[in-house]
Formats: structure tokens, sequence, C-alpha cells
């Protein structure tokens, strides 16, 4: 026997083609439906509502499919009560747990709707009860960090999320109304970016950035430093990449043996990297080095005079690597998540692994910016969940050297 479940969905759902990708999800996931109602709204500004009965084989493929509508924005009618089964296994969620979204999310137990508090997508949700036997509490936790006998959510009933309404008055994304920009004014999207980081900082929030070498490959690490001085740059996450060849510049002038003054390589350059972790793994850590005097300029020393946090997350290629990376995974992740509190902008530079990363453990409502000059970098953000995201595909280098100029007026490159 078929199951079904009656949904609604309000939002822009004509001009932003969510309806079709709403309809797209069912038939890709084997199932069927009928639009009960569908009210258009009529001007620009006016939301449309829609409600569909969704239809599915069983049971199991119903709470999938209700799972997939909701990274769309799509609630039941009738959410009901969550359901919620012990986990039997450290590190193994339930079956039929729930997949999570990025997006803001409540849960129904016991009568009483609980908000999520830190939304992240593909994790679980588990629900804590007081001494007395009253849901307390419901958060999202990454599968491997889950233990025997918790309490996870299982199946989509009693869970509702809620999209982020665009802020049309802001204007500091409204210029984006594509994902990716590649052919807009770059003065325009510079100024528009920094104005987001000004309200970040205005609201009393934490802005973050997640660098690649790039950043120090392009010649843009002064330009970096200068945003870091000028409290811009709050978090940072990378590899060890972004750190070593900042260190490698400080010491020696050069970003992978390249002189970032001519332009050329050097002789003996390609030593350079080496020598330069070599230096930082003498003195214990970057903290080290910048306070003995060794490491006296660059990203990295500008990031910890100024107490700064960083997150430094290795991969398989990494030479050293620096004795700050870390080099366990799952590690790095929580190391990532501990330092998303209060962060209310996030600025993603030359790099696509890292982006990804910060991407899938961001929730929904943190505008984020990915600058990058390969298109799929900017474009994969949002193929892998993250729907706020906006690219804009352009060298850099100089993107970063505008936005120092937009961030701080007495900032100009020698």
């Amino acid at each position: 026997m078929s199951e079904s479940e009656t949904v609604e969905i309000s939002g822009h759902l004509m001009d932003h083609g969510i309806l079709s990708r709403v309809l797209d999800d069912i038939r890709e996931y084997s199932g069927d439906y009928t639009i009960d109602r569908f009210d258009v709204g009529r001007e620009t500004d006016d939301t449309s509502h829609a409600v569909i009965t969704v239809t599915a084989d069983d049971d199991e493929a119903l709470q999938r499919l209700l799972m997939r509508l909701q990274t769309r924005g799509v609630n039941m009618v009738d959410p009901g009560e969550a359901d919620v089964a012990a986990a039997l296994t450290d590190g193994v969620f339930p079956d039929g747990f729930y997949s999570t979204t990025n997006l803001e999310t409540r849960v129904r137990v016991d009568g009483r709707w609980l908000n999520v508090g830190n939304p992240e997508m593909d994790c679980g949700l588990v629900l804590e009860r007081d001494a007395h036997g009253a849901p307390s509490r419901v958060f999202t936790l990454p599968m491997s960090d889950v233990r025997a006998g918790m309490l996870v959510v299982c199946g989509a009933a009693g869970v509702q999320v809620s999209v982020p309404k665009p802020d049309r008055t802001a204007g500091s994304f409204g210029f984006m109304e594509s994902d990716v920009s590649s052919e807009k004014p770059q003065a325009v999207l510079v100024r528009q970016v920094a104005d987001g980081m000004r309200e970040a900082k205005a609201a009393g929030k934490k802005v973050l950035w997640v660098g690649g070498p790039g950043v120090v490959h392009t010649g843009a690490a002064p330009a970096m430093v200068a945003m870091v001085n000028a409290g811009f740059v709050d978090v940072l996450f990378a590899g060890n990449a972004l750190a070593t060849h900042d260190i490698e510049s400080a010491l020696y002038g050069t970003s992978l043996g390249v002189d970032l003054a001519m332009g050329s390589g050097v002789e003996h350059g390609h030593e350079h990297h080496i020598r330069a972790l070599n230096t930082i793994r003498k003195e214990g850590s970057i903290h080290a080095a910048v306070e003995s005097g060794v490491l006296t300029g660059g990203i990295m020393h500008s990031l910890v005079t100024h107490d700064k946090e960083f997150v430094l997350v290795g991969s398989v290629r990494d030479d050293g690597p620096l004795p700050d990376v870390y080099t366990d995974v799952i590690e790095g992740q929580r190391a990532m998540r501990a330092h998303l509190t209060d962060v209310g902008f996030c600025l993603m530079v030359a790099t696509m692994l890292h982006s990804v990363a910060t991407g899938n453990i961001l929730p929904a409502s943190i505008p984020l910016v990915c600058v990058d000059i390969n298109p799929a970098t900017v474009t994969k953000l949002a193929d892998r969940g993250s729907s706020q995201a906006r690219g804009i595909v352009t060298d850099v280098g100089l993107f970063l050297e505008q936005l120092a100029v937009e961030l701080v007026p007495d900032y100009r490159r020698s």
C-alpha cells in the first residue's frame, strides 16, 4: 500500500524555479504528487503558496522523500510529534534517522517546539531530556560524535524548517541576483561584500575567512594583513598550504620559490617552503615563532599579534606539516565547528576543498560569498547544499587589493 502526506511551501516559487525543483525531487525519489492548492503572488515582492499531496510506495520511501523536500523549505501541513530512537552503537545513527539541513530548524516533542541552535547539513538531531524527563534541547550532531544511548530523531515527523528570507532593504547581496557573478562591475561587487562585512561587525558578529594559498601566490597577503589589522578578519579556516607559503613569504620573500616582488624564481627557491616549515616546527608553533621574534610579518603573524582565531586542517599531500595543523580531519572538523559561534559573515577565497567543507557546517542564515578564478569552485558550494552561497568569478589577488582599499581607507599598496 502507498503512503501519502500533505505538505506546503511558501516563497518566490515561480520566478526562482523552486516549485519546479520540488516537483522534480518528488519524481526523482519515485514519488507522485497532486497540487491541492496554489496561490500565486501578484506583485514582485509577493510570495506564492502551494499545498501538495505527495505519495510514495511505503513509509520508508515517504520519510526519505519528505526529508529531501525539506532541503527546499517544504514542511508537512500537520507535522505531528517527533519520533526518537536510541543509538545502539557509538558513531552509528539508528535506522531511519532524520538527515538534517542547514536551514533554521525546530522540533516538536511532547507538544513543545524546540529550536535547533546549530543548524548543519548531513547530521542527526539529538534530543536531551532533563532530570524530570521533560525535553530540554535538540541539537545537530555529526555521525562520528553520536554515542550509544543518545536519543536521535527518526523520520520527518515533528520537524519544521524555515528558509531565510532575503532582506531587500539591506542591499548587501541584492546585486547577486544569480548564484555566480562574473560579468558584473568589479567595484560594485567589492563594495557590496565590504558592506556585508561592515554590517556583520556593526551587529557584533565575527567575519570568518576561508583561504587557500592563492592568497599568497597572487601577492595579496599584504592586503589581507591590512584587513586583519583593521579588524575585518576574526577567524581564518585554511590548510597547511596558506600558512606555510605565508610564512615562507615572510621569511624569504618567496611563495613556492617565486620572488613575489619580481615574479620570477630564485636560486634554491624550491627549498624555501620546506625550510620555512622546519623553522616553525623548531619553534614548536606559529604562536611561539611570533613570540620569539622568528616570525615578524605576514598573515599568520598578524592573526597572532591581534589575538585572532585560526584553524588549520591538513590533507594527505601536505609537507611538514606545520605543528598547528590538525592532521586528524575529524578533530579538524570539531575545531572548525567550535569557532562558528557569533559568525555573521563568511568570505571564501581561492580554495575549493576548504570552501565546501566550511559550507557543509555553516547554517544557511550566515551570508556566504566565495571568490575564485575558477567558476567550478563557486558553483560547487550551491551544488553541495549551501543555498545561501553567492559566487564571484575573478582574480583573487586583484579582488583582495580592492577590498582592502574599500575597508581600510589608508591602505595603499606600495
